[in-house]
C-alpha cells in the first residue's frame, strides 16, 4: 500500500471527550490539524496547544469555506454533533438540526473547496434490533431513535457524494465508548453525563449518590442491557488508521465497526467498578428508556481486517482504571476548567 504524504487535517468538535482524543493521536502520528469546535458541549482547554483551533460552527458555510482554504485542508474527521439518545426522541428537530444539517453544510463546503477525505463518527445505533449477534456491517440498519436516524442519514449523504465528487470516506460506527486516555491528557468533563461508566466512576468517588438501572427485564443472562465496551484512546487510534487507509486508497471508502466483539451487562460493570475502585457503588432500578435496545455488539472482523489497527486496551477493568484516574484528576481541576456550565454532552 503506497503511503503518501500526511494532509492536513480538520476536526469538527475536537474539544469534546472523543474529538479530543482524536486531535491527540493525530497530533502523536505527525498531522498537522486544525479544531473546529462552537463549544456548546466541548472545552477549549480539552484541545492541546499543538492544534490550531477556531471557536465557530460547522454550519457556518463561509468560516468553515475559509478555515478548508487558509489550513489547506486535505481531510476532515467529524466529531460535531448532539448524540443523547433519549433527548433525541424528545426534541428530534434538534437533531437532524445539528446533525443532519449541519453535517450537510460542512460537506458542501468540503466538496466545494476540494477536501479528499471524510472520517465520520457514525453509531451502532444505526442498527436498532440487529436480528443476529455480533452485528456485522451488513445488517439492517432500523436506527430506534432520531439520534441513531440522523447519523444513518449522514452516511447516506457520504454514499452520495462519493459517488458524485473525488471524496472518499470512512464512517466509524462506535459501540459504547468509555475510559481517557493513559496519560491523563484528556477524559470525559461531562458534568451531567449519562455515560453508564463515566456515571458509576462519578458515583464510586462520592460526586453522585447513585447509578440507576434502566430495565432489568431485557432478554439477557441477567436482564439488564449488555454493550461492547470500547477504549476511547483505542477508538482514536482507529480513526488515525482509517484516515491513513483513506489517503492510500482514494478510490476506496469503508463503513467499520469500532468495537471488540464482547459484550458486558449494566450489572457486570457495576461489578468490576466496584472491584477496580474498591468501593460499592450504589444502584437504583428505573424503568427502561425510550431508544434503548437489549444488547449490542460488534462483530469487530472487518475493521481488523482492513486497518493497521490493533486494540491495546481492550479489557473492561483497564477502562474503568483510566476512567476513575481521570475522574479523581476532574476533580482537582479548577472550577472553570470542568464548569458545569460548558459541559459537553457526550451520552449514548
Amino acid at each position: 500500500m503506497n503511503v503518501p504524504p500526511l494532509c492536513n487535517v480538520l476536526v469538527t468538535g475536537g474539544g469534546g471527550y472523543i474529538g479530543s482524543h482524536v486531535v491527540l493521536a493525530l497530533l502523536d502520528a505527525g498531522y498537522r490539524v486544525t479544531v473546529i469546535d462552537n463549544l456548546s458541549s466541548g472545552f477549549r482547554w480539552a484541545v492541546p496547544p499543538a492544534a490550531y483551533f477556531c471557536s465557530g460552527d460547522v454550519a457556518d458555510r463561509p468560516l468553515v469555506s475559509r478555515l478548508i482554504a487558509e489550513r489547506e485542508i486535505g481531510a476532515i474527521l467529524h466529531f460535531a454533533g448532539s448524540i443523547i439518545v433519549p433527548e433525541s426522541v424528545s426534541n428530534p428537530l434538534k437533531y437532524y438540526r445539528n446533525n443532519t444539517a449541519g453535517t450537510e453544510a460542512l460537506l458542501e463546503c468540503a466538496v466545494s473547496n476540494g477536501v479528499r477525505h471524510f472520517v465520520f463518527s457514525s453509531s451502532a445505533a444505526v442498527y436498532g434490533h440487529p436480528a443476529s449477534m455480533p452485528v456485522t456491517e451488513d445488517a439492517v440498519t432500523t436506527p430506534l431513535s432520531p439520534y441513531g436516524a440522523s447519523k444513518l442519514m449522514t452516511e447516506i449523504m457520504l454514499r452520495d457524494v462519493a459517488a458524485a465528487h473525488p471524496l472518499n470516506y470512512c464512517a466509524l460506527r462506535y459501540f459504547n465508548v468509555a475510559g481517557a486516555d493513559p496519560d491523563g491528557r484528556t477524559g470525559q468533563a461531562t458534568a451531567a453525563a449519562t455515560h453508564l461508566i463515566k456515571v458509576a466512576v462519578e458515583a464510586a468517588l462520592g460526586r453522585r449518590k447513585e447509578v440507576v438501572i434502566f430495565g432489568d427485564d431485557y432478554a439477557t443472562a441477567d436482564g439488564t442491557g449488555v454493550r461492547d465496551y470500547i477504549h476511547v484512546f483505542d477508538l482514536a487510534c482507529a480513526h488515525v488508521a482509517a484516515l491513513k487507509r483513506l489517503t492510500a486508497e482514494p478510490e476506496q471508502s469503508l463503513t467499520l465497526n469500532c468495537g471488540y466483539g464482547r459484550g458486558h451487562s449494566v450489572l457486570e460493570v457495576l461489578d468490576a467498578i466496584d472491584r477496580v475502585a474498591g468501593t460499592r457503588v450504589q444502584r437504583r432500578l428505573a424503568p427502561r428508556r425510550a431508544g434503548d435496545v437489549a444488547a449490542l455488539v460488534a462483530d469487530n472482523r472487518r475493521i481488523l481486517a482492513t486497518l493497521e489497527w490493533k486494540p491495546r486496551y481492550a479489557d473492561l477493568e483497564t477502562i474503568i482504571s483510566h476512567a476513575l484516574t481521570w475522574e479523581r484528576k476532574l476533580q482537582r481541576l479548577p472550577r472553570d476548567r470542568a464548569s458545569a456550565d460548558n459541559q459537553q454532552a457526550e451520552v449514548k
